[in-house]
Formats: structure tokens, sequence, C-alpha cells
């Protein structure tokens, strides 16, 4: 059960009472539009927050706090949810019936992460330069990496080129020709300016009453200057017609990769029937693609599907021999067309919702697990509950997955 209290005006805490776990979590995070100009800051920022504190400077004196808190975590938090961005701070810590008498974890912790976002370490006014330095290095390195992997690389240039003209095209990292560009100015201006006009969303997971924790949480945004700004809706992806692009690289396999736009997303409820027929077609070992194309014909390496129910976007991706794109690229069509024209089996219904009913399940597993799916949830407007959810994925008939 997800309990949803309004803090202060743009300020909302959700929480969701479980007792299972050794560990308790929090997540603070400010919500971006997500553009190409604040993507490479919002990617920084967390990064340079924890380097240091007015009170914890350095990174021996954070790891020594955290120590002290037995052993508690806290690490950044960066999403891209549909249209929009998210960048804040997550910590994890143990709860306090398993600490020493009369020992406190969780209001130490609070004070703590309150420390790390709102007051930092500066450096003539801003943020210290050789932190700022720094975590550009790792950021261009780790924007850099992608190319390591072929196919995840592939996948990106596709929707670079397929969404050019929407949110979703910009990386979640940024550009790097865009991270060179910042300073510690730069940075520290966007900070105190998102600080200002984002919506901010708390979530906790653990076993306190959400109104103790709303009463502990509120004085953490005392005399913080506020002037929200609504955040536009989300909205589904445009097809923006077709477009065929070849990128050569030195490699001994080639990557294709292809984006369909699709009529429903996660704030419609034919999302489920969509969910399952991604599975039903890509989505797995027992799908179509995989047991036709790879298995049966021989055509390709790997060959999966994926939908992004928060843009309505499916895509296919396949490890394939160079000379085997077209024939790939039709086989692939025409297990689409096969479904279309009803070719759905009762066995393959059968075998694809238990896969997303166990995955659904997973997210129950670990408070960041629950984190990652409810305050997902929540920023992309999800029709259905998490118990709905499961239900309208055991009523889907193969009518429903056809249509």
């Amino acid at each position: 059960m997800i309990h949803t209290i309004q803090v202060l005006p743009d300020i909302t805490l959700r929480c969701f009472s479980d007792d299972r776990f050794k560990q308790e979590g929090l997540s603070l995070t400010l919500v971006r539009p997500m553009c190409r100009e604040e993507a490479p800051l919002n990617a920084l920022l967390p990064a340079v927050l924890l380097r240091g504190c007015a009170s914890a400077p350095d990174l021996r004196t954070i790891t020594q706090r955290l120590d002290d808190l037995y052993g508690a975590s806290v690490g950044s938090q960066l999403r891209r949810v549909g249209d929009y961005q998210t960048t804040g701070l997550s910590c994890s810590f143990m709860k306090e019936r398993f600490a020493l008498e009369n020992d406190r974890v969780f209001d130490p912790m609070i004070d703590f992460l309150q420390e790390l976002l709102f007051d930092p370490k500066l450096e003539n006014g801003v943020f210290c330069e050789s932190f700022v330095e720094g975590e550009k290095r790792n950021l261009l390195s780790a924007i850099a990496s992608e190319k390591n992997d072929k196919r995840a690389y592939a996948n990106a240039q596709m929707f670079r080129k397929m969404c050019k003209n929407d949110s979703f095209g910009t990386p979640r990292l940024g550009y790097a020709e865009d991270v060179e560009k910042i300073t510690p100015e730069s940075l520290y201006a966007h900070y105190r300016k998102i600080l200002r006009n984002s919506p901010i969303h708390l979530f906790y997971v653990g076993a306190k009453d959400p109104a103790e924790i709303a009463d502990r949480i509120r004085p953490m945004f005392a005399g913080l200057e506020r002037a929200p700004l609504s955040l536009p809706p989300q909205t589904p992806f445009c097809d923006c017609g077709e477009c065929r692009e070849t990128e050569e690289l030195d490699v001994k396999q080639g990557k294709l990769c292809m984006g369909f736009v699709t009529p429903s997303t996660l704030r419609d409820e034919e999302f489920v029937a969509t969910q399952v027929f991604n599975t039903i077609f890509g989505g797995g070992m027992i799908s179509k693609l995989f047991m036709n194309i790879r298995e049966k014909m021989s055509l390709c390496y790997d060959i999966g599907s994926h939908y992004y129910g928060g843009k309505g976007i499916l895509t296919v991706s396949s490890g394939i021999a160079f000379d085997k794109e077209q024939v790939v690229r039709a086989q692939i069509l025409h297990q689409l067309e096969q479904i279309c024209q009803g070719q759905v089996t009762e066995e393959e219904l059968l075998s694809a919702k238990p896969a997303i009913c166990s995955s659904l399940r997973g997210t129950h597993d670990s408070p960041g697990a629950i984190e990652g799916f409810y305050a997902t949830a929540a920023l992309s407007s999800l029709v259905f509950s998490h118990s709905e959810y499961m239900e309208a994925v055991e009523k889907a008939t193969a009518e429903d997955v056809v249509a």
C-alpha cells in the first residue's frame, strides 16, 4: 500500500510500509523536463554533491559518517522517465531495532542526507573545481564506454535518430560536448535553480508511520526558497515517418535495431495487452522472434524486443552477420504480421503471462526495487495499481494481443 502525503506545495512524500527487511530506504529527487541543455548538468550534480558537504568535506569523512550509521549508504539517483529526468540522492540504512540500545539511525541519516543535498562544500561561492572536474572525467568516461557495448550503442543511436524531435531522443547522461562546457559556476547556478523551481519527490520504504516520516522530513525544507514550476504532461511519441540509417564500425558482428510506434502507453488500459504482445513477439527465449529467426532459421546470433511504455515505443534488437540485414529485417516484420493475423497460440499466451507476473512480483524483493517501481510508476502516471496490473495481465486474451 502506497501512502502519499503532500509535505509542502510541490513536495510529495510516498511511503511503502513494509517490515520484511532489515534495511530501510529513502530517496529524494528533483523532477525536470528532459532536455539536452539540462541532461548533463542533472547527471553530474548528484556525483558532485556526494564528494563533500560542510560537515564532511571529503570522501573519507563521508565514509566515516556512514560507517558510524552501521554501514549506511548514499548514492546518486538519476533516471529518465518518459519526458522527465530525475536527479537526486537515495540512501539505505539499518532499522533502529537492530542497533545497539539508545543508538539512533533514522534521524542522523536524515540529517546527513539534508547536509549533502542542501549544504555542499563550496569554493569561492560555487562548487569546488576539483570535484566538478573529477566528476566530469567520470561522466565523460561513462558516456564514452557506451561504444564498448555495441548492442546498447546501436539501440541508443537508433533512439537519437528516431526521436530527434522528441525529448526521448536525448541520452540520459547527455552529450560529451555538453559535459565539456560545464563549469563550477554553471553547475552551481543550475543547482540553485532546480532547488527553487523543481517539484520534489521523496520515497520511503520501511516500517515507520508515514505521518511520522512526513513530520520528520518537513523541517528539511524550512528556509528553502521555492517557486515551483508545473511539469508538462507526459506525452506519447509521435511518429516522425520512416527512416533508415547505417553506421559503419570496425566490428565482426552487425547490430540491427528497429523502432516501432505503438498506439498505447502505460497511461492507457491497452498497455497491458501491448506488454503481453511484446513478450510473445520478442520478450524472451520462447518468443516468436527468438524461436523462429534465431533457433529455426539461424539468421542471427541474438534477438529480442523491448517495450518502452512511457512513450509507447517498441524496439527490436538483433546481432547479425553483415549480409543478413535485409532477410532478418523482413523476417521481423513477417513475425509481426503473423501476430496481426491472429497467430497467437494458447501456449504462447500461457508462457507470457507468468513471465510478466514473475517480474512484477520481483518488484517487492528489496527496498530498492520497490522504490524503483513505484516512484517510476507515479511519474509515468501508470493507469494500474500493482495488484490491478497483475490482474489485468491474467485477464489478457489472445484477441487483446492481436488487437
